[in-house]
């Protein structure tokens, strides 16, 4: 089955994310000024495995519990530090603007 064209948004702003920074899915939804937080949530849990999924977070600044391990893991060879589990929103959420490379 295809992404549905709300998917495909998600997917393509989720890619954006920029190395070293994340976003919360209540972030994607409010970028896209549809759906919300369970609806990209539900979209990277189908579709988000080409896109980079660990890079998207909850609001508490914790990953998601079942893929908690690999995604501190990845986040943190990004320079993402997470005490305890819970990445500091204040300083690596992304705030939606393209960034130069």
């Amino acid at each position: 089955m295809q992404p549905t064209p709300f998917a495909e948004r998600v997917l393509d702003l989720v890619a954006l994310v920029p190395v070293g920074c994340v976003t919360t899915y209540g972030d994607v939804a409010e970028l896209l000024g549809e759906g919300g937080p369970r609806g990209v949530g539900a979209v990277m849990a189908r579709w988000g495995g080409g896109v980079p999924w660990w890079r998207v977070i909850r609001a508490d600044g914790t990953p998601p519990p079942h893929k908690a391990e690999e995604a501190l893991r990845l986040l943190g060879s990004e320079g993402v530090r997470a005490a305890g589990g819970r990445v500091d929103l204040r300083r690596h959420r992304w705030d939606g603007e393209a960034r130069q490379a």
